[in-house]
């Protein structure tokens, strides 16, 4: 019997489940269901921001000077490279060129429909191995919906596009400029400015680099330990704000600071709106449940989601995540009962409250990214990603934390299954 599985939004996660899907139609058949024109998700950048020509949220959080904070030594499929004249460190056209011969390699666009919004997700009933029925319509016609079933669904929409706003006492009070860093696209908007960022995550410090050549001064607000690395001289760093008044901000330290611009490097929200009450899918704060190795849902078996862990190297683990998943419906593992995995779920959420983590934390990563990898190798059977590919990452981060505004200078190179090189400083 041949299964039939969608596959929704087809950036990198939905490209990587298309592929391995695609590679054996003796087994499966798969449908890719995509929002925009093309292929690459949030890494299709557009000056747009708000809603687009089709009266939808532009998904993208791309910014136009961005350029990854990882390597592409580690970055990438791994049956899949980049090119080896590229830079380690690439700026986003160069990683969505590198999606886009993806699936031309592969031959994916004939599985996706393009243009085409799913806007609603049913089981077609209670049994835990359930097929779905999915409702979908053009996106330039809403009003005419259509419907396919599947025996299974992966979810693929990422978690990049809806932000989390903060809860900021007197937010609305303010007069200059505030923008989230989903809508962040260049400097120039802050142009003479003193800026308040906050946020002292990846993000916020990469997008702090960006606009610190325009801005008269820039206010890294945050909780975390204070950065080391020397920073450029209109960076300055101050804890998290308390209240905000019309023209300044003042901090959990009781300092108060004139400022022009707010920009909010708050992260985002996991946003399913298309999946009805039905499927058994919750999200509170942050925490998706019950997603059984942050990937099966628990309650549905057939249902699962790809790319939803935070902190972590993306492409590898995508495919690590797609080859689990295809195990499962294969066969070639059998999952646990729904009893047994909502035991595992809760035991692995007590334990990252047990560390310390908050509660938003349910489905990060960063260390404990590598252990995770593994286990989802072993009980599905496939080759783990080498260890030359966690070394590598370990060693950037390493560098990061040392000199923030020079490491992406550095160029890499795998040399084994467990080596690297510096190629240049």
């Amino acid at each position: 019997m041949v299964l039939r599985v969608g596959v929704l939004g087809c950036g990198a996660a939905g490209l990587s489940a298309l592929r391995h899907l695609s590679a054996r139609p003796a087994v499966f058949q798969c449908v890719g269901f995509e929002q925009s024109s093309k292929i690459g998700g949030t890494w299709r950048y557009t000056d747009k921001t708000g809603i687009d020509t089709n009266g939808l949220p532009v998904q993208t959080s791309m910014y136009k000077n961005l350029r990854t904070n990882i390597p592409k030594e580690v970055m990438a499929y791994p049956d899949f490279q980049f090119p080896e004249d590229w830079p380690s460190f690439m700026d986003h056209p160069q990683v969505l060129k590198y999606l886009e011969n993806y699936a031309d390699k592969h031959e994916l666009h004939k599985y996706i429909k393009f243009n085409t919004k799913v806007d609603n997700v049913e089981p077609l009933s209670s049994d835990n191995r359930t097929g779905w029925k999915i409702d979908y319509s053009s996106v330039d016609c809403t009003d005419q919906s259509q419907s396919t079933d599947f025996d299974a669904l992966i979810i693929c929409t990422g978690h990049y596009s809806v932000p989390l706003m903060p809860k900021l006492d007197g937010l609305d009070d303010f007069k200059g400029l505030i923008i989230h860093s989903h809508d962040y696209r260049y400097p120039e908007i802050f142009d003479g400015k003193k800026v308040v960022c906050l946020g002292g995550a990846a993000s916020g410090q990469d997008i702090c680099l960006d606009i610190c050549k325009n801005a008269e001064m820039v206010t890294l607000s945050h909780n975390k330990p204070l950065i080391q690395s020397p920073l450029p001289d209109n960076i300055k760093q101050q804890p998290g704000i308390e209240k905000v008044k019309a023209n300044s901000v003042v901090y959990k330290d009781g300092a108060e600071e004139e400022c022009d611009a707010l920009l909010l490097c708050t992260g985002y929200r996991y946003s399913f709106p298309y999946l009805s009450e039905n499927c058994g899918i919750e999200i509170i704060e942050e925490r998706i449940t019950p997603l059984y190795k942050h990937i099966v849902n628990a309650k549905f078996n057939t249902m699962s989601f790809i790319g939803m862990c935070k902190i972590i190297c993306p492409f590898p683990q995508f495919d690590s995540q797609v080859k689990f998943v295809l195990s499962t419906l294969d066969g070639t593992q059998k999952l646990p009962t729904p009893e047994e995995m909502s035991a595992e779920i809760e035991e692995d959420y007590q334990n990252r409250l047990g560390e310390g983590l908050p509660h938003r934390y349910a489905h990060f990563m960063g260390p404990k990214q590598w252990d995770y990898n593994d286990s989802l190798a072993e009980l599905a059977g496939f080759t783990p990603i080498p260890r030359a590919i966690q070394k590598l990452y370990n060693e950037v981060h390493r560098t990061r934390v040392l000199d923030l505004p020079n490491y992406k200078t550095k160029q890499y190179r795998i040399t084994g299954e467990d080596t690297y090189e510096v190629v240049s400083a």
